[in-house]
């Protein structure tokens, strides 16, 4: 099977060396922002936010706080998704006139909908809240990671960094918000070995029941 979606997650790999004087296009990173912004999410809250850094210093206190890792700073951009800490009923209020002004509909039409959503978070616990939020993020980390490999844009997902360095590095926590995963983006390097390793996934039967 050979289709634009398909070659390009063949094409993918998590790229460890990046070539630091490439740069991906401004057009391009709209394109990645607009993937990330439609994917799909509980609801359609979008509980998480994109910090998207490309400033050289920034960079650098990232690195440290990721152990070091040379995708930091050698990347075009990076991506640090962050998810929300708690959904109050205000953040569900805001969705839905949001909702309601985008489909050109009144907001008592769609008041069942705000009910049902603050029913069935009520009363669970923050870390609960928490994990789903964090999965949220996941699922647009996904969502660029496709968009990217069609593009035959590199990335890299991250989950190496210390959440707390790199909270204070951005402001995070202030904003209700925790680093959940990171994403650096840009083209590979020639001297990175790991882009002409064979990639290793199951047979289709082994992996569908």
């Amino acid at each position: 099977m050979s289709t634009p979606i398909i070659d390009g997650l063949k094409w993918r790999y998590a790229t460890k060396r990046f070539d630091a004087a490439k740069k991906v296009s401004d057009a391009d990173l709209q394109t990645l922002q607009q993937a990330v912004n439609l994917t799909a999410t509980s609801y359609g809250l979008q509980t998480f936010r994109v910090a998207l850094i490309s400033d050289p210093n920034v960079k650098e206190q990232l690195q440290v706080a990721s152990y070091n890792q040379p995708q930091l700073t050698e990347s075009s951009h990076v991506f640090v998704f962050a998810n929300m800490l708690d959904v109050s009923d205000e953040y569900v209020d805001g969705f839905i006139r949001l909702l309601a002004e985008t489909r050109g509909i009144p907001v008592d039409a769609v008041q069942g909908y705000a009910d049902y959503i603050k029913g069935s978070l009520k009363g669970k616990e923050p870390a609960f809240i928490q994990d789903w939020t964090r999965r949220q993020a996941y699922i647009a980390l996904g969502t660029l990671l496709a968009t990217a490999g069609e593009l035959k844009i590199d990335t890299c997902p991250m989950e190496g960094f210390d959440a707390e360095q790199v909270n204070n590095i951005l402001g995070l926590p202030e904003q209700g918000l925790n680093a959940c995963v990171i994403a650096t983006v840009g083209y590979r390097s020639e001297e990175d070995k790991t882009q002409h390793a064979a990639k290793v996934r199951l047979p289709l039967e082994e992996l569908f029941l």
